[in-house]
């Protein structure tokens, strides 16, 4: 019983676990975890992903300021790495049609910390857009 007080392994920071730990900042701006969310998480933690990973990126993202992640993460990531960290951010936080403002802070601060400007991702940022617009298919 008293071995559930053992100190926590060190959350590795690789590159999926960057994706996923940007990903909870990005869907908890807002306040609050949906089960949908995190079941969504899983699956980006891949197939071989156990509640344990994800309660361990919980922990990590719960102790850890974002601005202190993004610091930590940047040097450990390829530039190909940190784009698609930032595009899955985006694009999660588009998924409801409109990014709220502390999504957009959040997403603004990661892509500084990453080295990207705002005009390195404008044409991703309009794929996405179109990608999200699904009401073209009712037109």
């Amino acid at each position: 019983m008293f071995n559930m007080f053992k100190a926590q392994a060190p959350f590795e920071l690789t590159p999926r676990n960057c994706l996923v730990v940007s990903l909870l900042y990005c869907m908890a701006s807002d306040g609050e975890l949906d089960p949908e969310e995190l079941g969504h998480l899983m699956s980006v933690l891949g197939r071989h992903a156990t509640q344990q990973q994800l309660d361990a990126a919980l922990r990590y993202v719960r102790a850890t300021p974002p601005p202190t992640f993004a610091a930590e993460a940047a040097p450990r990531l390829r530039p190909d790495q940190k784009l698609c960290i930032l595009l899955n951010m985006i694009d999660s936080a588009m998924a409801d049609g409109e990014a709220e403002p502390g999504e957009q802070q959040l997403i603004m601060g990661f892509a500084q910390s990453f080295g990207l400007s705002e005009s390195d991702l404008t044409p991703h940022f309009r794929t996405l857009v179109a990608k999200n617009d699904r009401a073209v298919l009712d037109r």
